[in-house]
């Protein structure tokens, strides 16, 4: 989205996304637009939804792409839509940040960083052991044993609906890269949060399984990937990964 910049770009993405949108000149919920209707049965447009659209020059969008009743309104009104593949192509191993690049006509290799107010780094570490599917989970009880082991203090972070006793849960996901920015370390499932905690700057250990890390992997100058078969990584494994990590700091460097 930033490679399309251009005099002025308004964003439109997921409410829980806006927040952490700063290079735009306006960012909007779809939700609070109404576009999320359009292309429902039995629904009409919001009263300005189409004046709005066909206001700008060009809209670039990853959302509908996959839902035909979506783009056959867009066509029947004629708006300015450009449509772009939500997921790389099956079988490419291809790093979905530069597979969205590639898509925006950018040539550059990717690694999404999110700007935060400067922050003093503490000496702990936030474990995040879920992500949105349970088949990408590493075991709970091994997360724990690797806690243990680890030579610094542990802060567990959950969302709203996970079961964790004793979790840091923070909603707004704004407030969520500014904590995480504060770790010293990172470690977590293929899970937006991981991605998020590596766009910080946080040094991130993200282990792997059914999901190719060549693909959806984090980014970052401080990102260790242990993947494999879920069931088969050890916490040994894990633990030489953070070791590894912990003499970085990508802020560091780049003062």
């Amino acid at each position: 989205m930033e490679c399309l910049r251009t005099d002025f770009t308004e964003v439109w993405v997921r409410s829980e996304v806006a927040p952490l949108i700063r290079f735009a000149d306006c960012v909007r919920s779809i939700a609070s637009t109404g576009l999320d209707l359009l292309g429902l049965p039995d629904t009409i447009p919001l009263p300005g939804l189409l004046e709005r659209l066909r206001s700008f020059d060009s809209i670039v969008s990853w959302y509908g792409s996959n839902r035909p009743g979506f783009r056959e309104q867009v066509e029947k009104f004629e708006l300015p839509f450009q449509f772009l593949d939500a997921l790389p192509p099956a079988g490419e191993r291809i790093h979905c940040a530069d597979f969205f690049l590639k898509q925006a006509g950018c040539s550059a290799r990717a690694v999404p960083r999110i700007p935060l107010p400067p922050a003093p780094r503490g000496d702990f570490a936030v474990i995040h052991p879920f992500s949105g599917s349970r088949r990408k989970n590493w075991p709970l009880d091994r997360f724990r044993d690797l806690a243990l082991r680890l030579s610094f203090p542990v802060q567990w972070s959950a969302g709203p609906e996970e079961a964790l006793d004793h979790a840091v849960r923070i909603e707004s996901l704004w407030d969520l890269a500014c904590w995480l920015a504060t770790a010293r370390l990172y470690i977590g499932n293929d899970s937006g949060i991981t991605h998020l905690a590596a766009a910080v700057g946080t040094p991130v250990v993200a282990i792997f399984g059914p999901t190719d890390p060549a693909v959806w992997a984090p980014r970052g100058e401080c990102v260790e990937v242990v993947a494999g078969n879920l069931d088969q990584i050890t916490v040994d494994q894990v633990l030489a990964a953070t070791d590894r990590l912990l003499p970085c700091d990508p802020r560091r460097r780049n003062s």
